[in-house]
């Protein structure tokens, strides 16, 4: 390393004082916490941003978000190439350089990085960072610390697009590698222009049949509502009211938000007796989570929740729908590619009804272990892939060779039988593959293809959420001394050890009609998390109550006197 990067990158960090006492840990979400601490991680992010751009030769992205959590915390992540996460690989070498406790730590640790993963150093690379952020007032000096991090690494240069909702951030990372416009302006085009091309393929005894074509929505007070103001305009077919915008006054995530509605299936503010029998949607902080939910009666802060089990439930009807059409064809070509292999990814939190019900369809289902890399990287094996955790956070993949055989496809079929169902399909699915943001969950993408499905079908929100009826669950968290005592297999739905838990376990569940559980251990905290469900309320609560007495008994604080 030149001497000249040696004594800018120890200049640079020797005016960000890391945290005492904290060690912070890059997860799923990046470094998430109090705003108040994080300008040293940011910056040093910053410079991370910038080593990974050398090392892949491509652009990368820095989001600075909280998401769901409450206005006075911050976080930032990186966004790797392909629109996705930060590779696994890196997330040791982040948390060790966020944990760093002096600038020539810091040094020390990049120069051994940098020979280890062969990170062209010479300053003669450029390097290209996309910078993001969200609605908290702290976003904008965080954005500060991270583009003096960037610019402590010769050839690295910012660009900061400003507000934006994280998938979209994830969206532009995605295009301008791909060599697309990577504008929000490109982003709301396609994803509106896709939206007006699914509600134009509507056939015409349902758009004769219109229902009601209005959806409120409660925006968390974030950057969501933000841009779904802006988004509303540009659409036909659709009219969106939007609440909780974060103009009126409303905290972040204070009472609102996707995260909130999910977890306490309670109106969020803004909404009331009024809206009894609307179709109601609710984003989280930095929109890339999405439910429904109607307000059942005025009398009532209840509400009936449509989690993220049945937008994937309803997304999976549409696609096998619309790929049964593809391939009905009376003179089937035998080595043609339609017979796309479409498959669905869960965790075990899914709820077991829309298993069921998923595997009733013909459909093939998946489990992986809970988080959004697992499930994302499982969805890519697919043609077709679509994941969704029950908080609403999922979306679609599609393969690229099986997006090339359907566009040839569909140029097949404009000259051979334009306007004819089988080109519809193929149109529908292209629509699709444009509509929603493969790069990761996407709350404005997947409500557009929620409400175009919706209007496909004429159905209401009620009948949607009839497609099957939860089954009854509860959660709960046992605190032990040690949560590594805990190995699970199966996507975590079966404990390897402690010995006999499992087995206790199942004993328990065998007790109880339609009974599952499993424990896993937290990711964060020495706690085990349960999981039951059943098919009464009662019997889940009693379920999960009997199950964290057995954790106790193996892993509690009782336990390591024995």
């Amino acid at each position: 390393m030149k001497e000249e990067q040696r004594s800018l990158l120890l200049q640079s960090s020797s005016l960000f004082s890391p945290p005492q006492g904290v060690k912070l840990s890059y997860g799923t979400a990046g470094f998430r916490a109090d705003a108040s601490i994080l300008r040293s991680t940011v910056h040093r992010v910053g410079m991370l941003a910038a080593l990974r751009s050398l090392k892949t030769q491509s652009v990368v992205g820095l989001m600075i978000t909280a998401s769901h959590n409450k206005v006075t915390d911050n976080g930032v992540k990186i966004v790797d190439p392909s629109g996705g996460m930060l590779s696994q690989e890196w997330e040791p070498f982040a948390d060790q350089l966020a944990n760093a406790q002096t600038p020539e730590a810091l040094l020390s640790l990049i120069t051994e990085f940098v020979e280890k993963e062969r990170i062209p150093f010479d300053g003669l690379q450029s390097a290209e960072i996309l910078l993001g952020r969200d609605t908290r007032p702290s976003g904008e000096s965080l954005l500060e610390a991270a583009k003096q991090g960037i610019s402590s690494i010769f050839g690295a240069i910012a660009l900061d697009l400003g507000i934006l909702t994280t998938p979209q951030l994830h969206w532009m990372v995605r295009a301008r590698n791909k060599g697309k416009p990577a504008t929000e302006p490109a982003y709301f085009e396609q994803i509106s222009s896709s939206f007006r091309c699914l509600v134009d393929l509507i056939p015409n005894e349902i758009k004769s049949n219109k229902k009601d074509n209005t959806v409120v929505v409660d925006g968390a007070d974030g950057v969501g509502g933000e841009k779904l103001e802006v988004l509303k305009n540009m659409l036909t077919g659709l009219v969106i009211e939007v609440r909780n915008t974060g103009k009126g006054g409303g905290l972040l995530n204070d009472g609102v938000g996707a995260d909130y509605v999910q977890k306490e299936k309670v109106v969020p503010r803004g909404f009331g007796s009024n809206d009894v029998g609307i179709r109601c949607a609710s984003l989280d902080g930095d929109a890339d989570r999405l439910v429904y939910f109607t307000v059942p009666t005025n009398s009532s802060s209840k509400i009936d929740l449509v989690d993220g089990d049945k937008i994937l439930s309803l997304f999976a009807v549409f696609i096998k729908e619309q790929l049964s059409i593809l391939t009905k064809d009376g003179n089937e070509n035998p080595n043609n590619n339609s017979q796309a292999r479409l498959g669905v990814v869960q965790t075990a939190y899914a709820n077991g009804a829309s298993t069921d019900y998923l595997k009733n369809l013909g459909l093939e289902v998946i489990f992986t272990p809970t988080g959004v890399k697992h499930l994302h990287e499982k969805a890519a094996q697919f043609d077709i892939g679509i994941y969704f955790e029950a908080n609403g956070h999922g979306t679609i993949l599609f393969s690229e060779s099986w997006l090339s055989w359907l566009e040839a496809r569909n140029n097949e079929l404009s000259l051979a039988s334009a306007g004819s169902e089988q080109q519809k399909a193929a149109l529908r699915l292209l629509s699709v593959g444009k509509l929603i943001n493969q790069a990761v969950g996407d709350a404005l993408s997947c409500l557009l293809l929620v409400e175009a499905i919706l209007q496909h079908k004429g159905w209401s929100i009620q009948k949607w959420n009839e497609l099957y009826q939860d089954l009854p669950s509860r959660q709960l968290k046992v605190k032990v001394v040690d949560r590594t005592a805990v190995t699970t297999t199966n996507a975590e739905t079966i404990a390897v050890s402690p010995p006999g838990i499992q087995e206790a376990i199942d004993a328990e569940t065998a007790k109880h009609l339609k009974g599952r559980c499993f424990i896993r251990p937290s990711g964060t905290e020495d706690v085990i998390r349960v999981y039951a469900e059943a098919s009464t309320q009662e019997a889940a609560d009693s379920l999960a109550d009997s199950v964290a007495k057995i954790v106790d008994r193996f892993l509690g604080f009782g336990s390591s006197k024995q």
